[in-house]
């Protein structure tokens, strides 16, 4: 196995990495790996709250609404035996 250079690059705004490093020569064959890093900052988010930003109609708005829920699945029910 060959030498194993460590070294850490950020990505251009056209999506290229420039690496520059003195162990490297010119027209030397190389391996690369790029393990992109967590971004400091994001945010994790439930799923749900993802879920309530997409497009399209909610039948409940709060998961208090039980008795609205107990309701409409009573009557989906109810529609299935007529």
């Amino acid at each position: 196995m060959g030498t194993i250079i460590h070294t850490s690059a950020i990505v251009t705004p056209d999506g290229k990495i420039e690496v520059s490093t003195p162990e490297l020569e010119p027209g030397q064959r190389v391996d690369v790996t790029i393990e992109v890093q967590e971004s400091v900052g994001t945010e994790k988010r439930r799923a749900a709250e993802i879920l309530a930003e997409l497009p399209g109609h909610q039948l409940f708005k709060t998961a208090e609404d039980a008795e609205e829920v107990d309701a409409y699945i009573r009557e989906e029910r109810d529609s299935w035996d007529r």
